[in-house]
């Protein structure tokens, strides 16, 4: 098995009406994506602390975390820039419903947690990309400024599931994975997230925060 290309691994893609959704709460978009570099942080940290003992996946988990957390500054930076409050907002249920299949036994919960980050990683790398077509021009220079980085932590995390786990059984834990993710993006989602899925109301935000 080689790593696959972003397109190929994700099945499907994100559907159109998304990046409406996106265009018309732009506010909520950032607010949800700088939470997003955040966990993407602390679940490389939170992986550091539970696998001591395997000195590759510490040296690389090391330096993906701290470039998330740039990610989260450059973020953030754009937010104050554009006089947003940065507030609390609920997660999404994706990562949370992808997160819930991770098997509970080793080496498998580690071989499934690498997964899903993966897949996580690829589905950012895909937004970031179509956004970038179609949003404002300092916010398009964010999203392009992040995909090289997106898709080598795409990469990064296939590979070290590869390397931990068996081929035969991460091939069909791919397939199990990815097939709940797709039913996430192109199922109805009631909230607006940077990894919602179909919105059931296009400006749904935007009403509720007026």
């Amino acid at each position: 098995m080689t790593p696959l290309a972003i397109a190929h691994y994700l099945r499907v893609p994100t559907p159109e009406v998304w990046i409406k959704s996106a265009l018309l709460n732009v506010e909520l978009l950032l607010i949800d994506h700088a939470n997003c570099e955040k966990k993407a942080a602390s679940t490389a940290l939170s992986l550091l602390y539970r696998y001591v003992e395997k000195s590759r996946l510490l040296q690389q988990l090391s330096r993906l975390a701290r470039e998330e957390l740039r990610h989260f500054e450059q973020v953030a930076r754009t937010i104050e820039k554009r006089s947003i409050v940065y507030r609390h907002v609920s997660a999404s249920r994706y990562a949370s419903t992808l997160n819930r299949m991770v098997r509970s036994h080793e080496p498998e919960r580690l071989v499934d947690t690498l997964l899903v980050a993966s897949i996580i990683e690829a589905r950012s790398c895909e937004r970031f990309a179509l956004l970038a077509d179609v949003v404002d021009t300092p916010l398009a220079d964010l999203y392009r400024s992040l995909l090289d980085s997106e898709r080598r932590h795409f990469n990064e995390y296939q590979r070290l599931a590869l390397e931990y786990g068996d081929e035969r059984d991460i091939s069909a834990r791919i397939e199990v994975i990815i097939e709940t993710e797709n039913d996430l993006i192109t199922s109805a989602d009631h909230e607006f997230r940077f990894h919602s899925g179909l919105p059931v109301d296009l400006d749904i935000e935007s009403k509720t925060s007026k």
